[in-house]
């Protein structure tokens, strides 16, 4: 199928702010004033995959293999296309997006956690041609929703400009061992039992969280506890950048407090400002914490590391009885507007989405749903194994109504400038939890020009 389509579509502009911090730094290509990419040639939109021998570039995050094992299995099956994976951190790659996708030589896909001034910019192709093309209109709309952006910049509606390689959903993972020490035979189902086994773990001299701040992953646990209390369609509006939403509501000063008061009675690791996401997983991982705060993506290396003395639940509500909320996203990727292979690109992300050994790898690597037309047959998954579990805690968030997406992901800049180091001091009990939220609407003010 071929049709003649503009390469990218340009949004509506938004003012462009100087960014804080690290990102401040890394966005030096994209700063007030700077001239947008230059418009490229029309490209031909085709599904048929090309004969000609292609190498695609990767840029993704460290600590995530699940691209190493699409791509494998992809030139295994299309031996023309192979690929080379570039790695940083996330906070690192988040900043350098921009800049990276505006070089001459841009990475043809590259993970994108928020798209920030990219559509804007012009940086990232609109993936509207492909989704008519390839039918991804029977994909669940829910699902695609927060990888739109319309013409005034807000997320969740408009034109698709991301996919993902997994749809993530976020809990809490226990050590049943230490569980058993302590006589707890079940996960708590409220936050005040949540607490309570928190506090017996303190008092037996065992660490109730095992948890890093070094590159801000304590906040799984800080948005966990605010999801809890928050409206969960007004933290979306805030997320999305919609016009007049707010991060200083009380739901959310409630949720950083509660985070606070786990910080004063030493629920946390004392030297949690130097561990980063590596070292507390691998941590936990070796037996030190009753809980941790992690996704789904981390139930396959937990299994393998704590064989059948893990369990992974999702967090418990406020009320007893009340729906679950937790974070959950696409493990979202964008296509460059400069990327020479468009056309390829676009194939392989149909393919992670519709072939039945990359959808199996999808699961076995990350323990994500694998996303795509839900009429699809499901992968198999062991009885009773963590990612069992987190497939059918995915469908009861989904029931639910449940899910939400990583504050991290609300604006470019926010992650590296405000939430790391605001959470750095409110989990060491520097700041009040009135004080954090004050100060990240602060920032997201100065970024979305309010």
């Amino acid at each position: 199928m071929n049709t003649r389509i503009p390469r990218r579509r340009r949004g509506a502009s938004l003012a462009l702010l100087a960014i804080a911090g690290l990102a401040g730094a890394a966005l030096t290509g994209c700063a007030p004033g700077s001239a947008a990419p230059t418009a490229q040639n029309d490209v031909e939109v085709s599904t048929e995959l090309t004969s000609d021998p292609v190498e695609l570039t990767i840029a993704d995050e460290t600590g995530f293999p699940v691209t190493d094992k699409l791509t494998e299995e992809f030139t295994k099956q299309h031996p023309n296309v192979t690929f080379t994976i570039n790695r940083d951190t996330f906070q690192n790659l988040t900043a350098n997006a921009p800049k990276l996708l505006a070089s001459s030589t841009p990475p043809d896909l590259i993970r994108l956690p928020t798209l920030g001034d990219t559509v804007r910019d012009g940086l990232v192709a609109n993936l509207d041609p492909y989704f008519d093309a390839y039918g991804w209109d029977a994909w669940p709309a829910s699902q695609l929703a927060p990888l739109r952006m319309n013409d005034e910049g807000v997320r969740g509606s408009g034109s698709l400009y991301q996919l993902g390689l997994g749809y993530s959903i976020t809990g809490i993972y226990m050590n049943t061992t230490l569980a058993d020490q302590l006589g707890i035979d079940a996960p708590p189902q409220t936050l005040a039992e949540l607490e309570e086994d928190m506090a017996k773990a303190k008092a037996a001299g065992i660490l109730p969280i095992m948890a890093g701040d070094k590159d801000g992953v304590v906040n799984f646990v800080v948005q966990a506890a605010m999801n809890q209390y928050v409206d969960k369609d007004q933290f979306l509006s805030w997320m999305f950048n919609e016009p007049g939403a707010r991060y200083d509501e009380s739901g959310n000063v409630q949720g950083a407090e509660l985070v606070r008061t786990w910080a004063d009675a030493g629920y946390f690791p004392s030297d949690i400002n130097a561990i980063d996401y590596f070292t507390f997983t691998s941590r936990f991982s070796a037996g030190e914490g009753l809980f941790t705060f992690n996704g789904n993506w981390e139930a396959a290396n937990y299994q393998k590391a704590l064989g059948s003395n893990v369990e992974f639940f999702l967090v418990p509500p406020a009320e007893a009885g009340a729906d679950h909320v937790a974070m959950g996203a696409a493990n979202s990727f964008s296509v460059a507007a400069k990327s020479p292979h468009i056309n390829e690109v676009a194939y392989f992300l149909n393919w992670v989405h519709t072939d039945p050994t990359a959808r199996q790898i999808i699961v076995d690597v990350t323990g994500a749903s694998p996303g795509g037309d839900p009429a699809q047959e499901l992968p198999t998954v062991e009885a009773g194994s963590l990612i069992e579990n987190a497939l059918k805690m995915s469908a009861q968030i989904g029931a639910e109504n449940g899910q939400v997406d990583f504050m991290a992901n609300t604006t470019a800049g926010i992650y590296a400038g405000s939430i790391i180091p605001e959470s750095q001091l409110l989990v060491t009990s520097q700041i009040t939890g009135q004080e954090f939220v004050d100060r990240v609407q602060k920032f997201y003010e100065s970024e979305v020009g309010e």
